[in-house]
């Protein structure tokens, strides 16, 4: 990476009053707790820092990752050479049941500030490690509700600061899927459109959820959340566990005895473990069932190529 190109934006993201982290361990930045260094990380909590240092990143020719809470991230312990943007917190701002928030702000703290305003519709999301970005980026969903049940539209601007405003339709959401997966477009707000609702039903309702997921999933454990998409017709976890691979492990990755659809870092799981794992089971279940399955996480790995 040309050192002159990294200093200058860093001086810059310096000046935008971003906090910067060199060298800094990805292990911190992911939560499956699993990767090597990162030339620096870059922490951004507003649009304007976006429309300026990413752009110009992109112009000095850096390569660079843009990470919202590393939920559905798994890293190359080797390290990568690379600048993380890392959206990280940010504003939320209401007008009646209408809420439109940065793309950094956790989707479990928009939960509970929906609760506590009084609106409703945003329970399903409650408990889901990521931002909204991330959210968006992937139509995240659960417990029979999706984002885009909710979401009306979301500001994206692509590698050279150009913004565009997508309605719902424009953002052609599906399932774990999006027009920014495919655009490249990185998303820099959304907005949401929940109703009025009792504070008290609508903790009863995240309290519920939460519950579920405590007791089904393997939360005690790191991991990136579901490892596989939902192959049409079935379901992966099923898959999984019908072919007898529930508690199988290669070092310290393992697949979870309580999901099986979750791929866990039991204790000082790497890369090559988690990856071998999940080649493992995907072969096992294409020779067992004839199904093919895709992983959900984004996998970055060493020495990457960069558009």
């Amino acid at each position: 990476m040309n050192n002159d190109s990294l200093c200058a934006l860093v001086r810059e993201a310096e000046n935008c009053g971003c906090r910067v982290v060199k060298n800094a361990d990805l292990k911190k930045y992911t939560t499956f707790k699993i990767g090597g260094t990162a030339e620096c990380v870059i922490e951004i909590d507003n649009r304007e820092a976006c429309l300026k240092l990413i752009p110009m990143a992109h112009g000095l020719g850096l390569a660079y990752y843009v990470f919202g809470n590393g939920s559905n991230i798994i890293a190359d312990d080797k390290g990568i050479d690379a600048v993380i943007f890392h959206m990280n917190g940010g504003e939320i701002k209401n007008d009646g049941e209408m809420l439109t928030c940065f793309a950094g702000v956790k989707l479990a703290g928009l939960c509970v500030y929906a609760m506590e305003h009084e609106l409703g519709g945003l329970e399903f999301a409650y408990g889901i490690p990521g931002t909204v970005g991330g959210a968006v980026y992937m139509n995240a969903g659960a417990y029979g509700g999706e984002i885009k049940d909710v979401i009306v539209s979301a500001e994206a601007m692509d590698v050279n600061g150009n913004v565009t405003v997508y309605n719902t339709e424009q953002m052609e959401l599906s399932y774990r899927n999006s027009i920014f997966e495919n655009n490249g477009s990185i998303i820099l707000s959304a907005s949401f459109k929940l109703y009025n609702d009792d504070k008290s039903a609508v903790k009863a309702r995240m309290d519920e959820i939460i519950e579920k997921r405590r007791s089904k999933q393997p939360l005690e454990y790191p991991s990136a959340g579901s490892t596989f998409k939902r192959p049409s017709g079935n379901y992966a976890s099923l898959l999984i566990e019908q072919c007898g691979l529930k508690g199988l492990s290669v070092g310290g990755a393992e697949v979870s005895q309580k999901h099986s659809g979750f791929i866990i870092n039991k204790g000082n799981a790497s890369f090559d473990d988690v990856m071998e794992l999940i080649d493992k089971v995907k072969y096992e279940v294409k020779i067992q069932t004839g199904y093919e399955l895709e992983c959900e996480p984004v996998i970055i790995r060493s020495h990457s190529e960069f558009d």
